[in-house]
């Protein structure tokens, strides 16, 4: 099989990131079920800072298009979860800016 020009036959797959994702979506559904009140709680359960936590999260937050591109190995080289740890625009269009998604 031939690919486009320009396409790599390699994906970027990014473990950590993806592993992030799904930790955020789990503790999101723990905190929605109201199986811990807080986001403190849960972080002591799961033995790290609620700081932390707090900015996995925010991963949650992402515009789908970013997530499914995380998980297909898609993403950019910015997309790290360093980058996505930080602050970024609840606005999904800027978010796609933020990461040349």
């Amino acid at each position: 099989m031939q690919l486009p020009d320009g396409a790599s036959s390699q994906s970027k797959m990014d473990n950590t990131l993806i592993k992030a994702l799904a930790r955020a979506f789990r503790w999101k559904r723990l905190l929605e079920s109201g199986e811990f009140a807080t986001i403190a709680e849960l972080a002591e359960r799961e033995e790290i800072a609620p700081s932390y936590m707090t900015r996995v999260l925010r991963l949650t937050l992402l515009a789908p298009d970013i997530i499914e591109s995380i998980l297909h190995g898609r993403q950019g080289p910015e997309v790290t979860l360093a980058r996505v740890l930080e602050p970024f625009p609840q606005e999904w269009g800027a978010q796609r800016v933020a990461f040349r998604s």
